[in-house]
C-alpha cells in the first residue's frame, strides 16, 4: 500500500535519500543503546517538535514494553521527575539541546555529563539517533503524510 501525502511524496522524489535515512534509523535501532532507551529519546524529541503521530507511536511502543505509566506521564518534565536516572537525564538533556539548537552547539556541560554514562561510541550513536528522529519529525511536519 502506498502512503499518501498532503504535500510532496518525498520517498518517490528522493528515493535514495529516503532509503539512506531508513538505513540510518535501522542502524541506530540495532545499536547498543537499547530499543526502550531509544524509544524514550524519540518520544521526548517528538514532544519537543510537536509531532503527535510520532508521540503516539513511540509512547505506544514504550507502553507495550512495560514502561511505568508515571514515567511516560512525566517525560516532558523529566528534570523534576523521580522516574529518570542520571543516564537518561544526561541523554534527554543532550537530545533536547540538539533538537532545539537555541544558540548554537549544546553546552559543554551537557556534553561532559554524557561522558559519565556513555563511551564515545554511545555518544555518537545517541547523537545519530537524535538526528534521525529529528529528520523523520521534520519530514512528517513538512510533508504531512495522511496517516491511517
Amino acid at each position: 500500500m502506498s502512503q499518501k501525502f498532503h504535500r510532496v511524496d518525498y520517498p518517490k522524489h528522493v528515493p535514495d535519500a529516503f532509503r539512506g535515512l531508513y538505513a540510518a534509523s535501522t542502524a541506530v535501532h540495532n545499536g547498543v543503546l537499547g530499543k526502550e532507551f531509544l524509544e524514550l529519546i524519540f518520544l521526548r524529541v517528538s514532544q519537543t517538535n510537536g509531532r503527535a503521530f510520532c508521540m503516539d507511536m513511540h509512547g505506544g511502543a514504550l507502553r507495550k514494553a512495560g514502561v511505568e505509566p508515571r514515567k511516560l506521564d512525566t517525560l516532558a518534565g523529566w528534570r523534576d521527575s523521580r522516574f529518570f536516572d542520571a543516564r537518561e537525564g544526561a541523554a534527554l538533556a543532550w537530545a533536547e539541546q540538539l533538537t532545539t539548537l537555541p544558540s548554537g552547539a549544546p553546552a559543554d556541560a551537557t556534553y561532559e555529563a554524557l561522558k559519565d554514562h556513555f563511551d564515545e561510541s554511545g555518544i555518537a550513536e545517541l547523537t545519530m539517533a537524535v538526528a534521525t528522529i529529528n529528520a523523520w519529525n521534520r519530514l512528517g511536519v513538512g510533508m504531512q503524510p495522511i496517516l491511517p
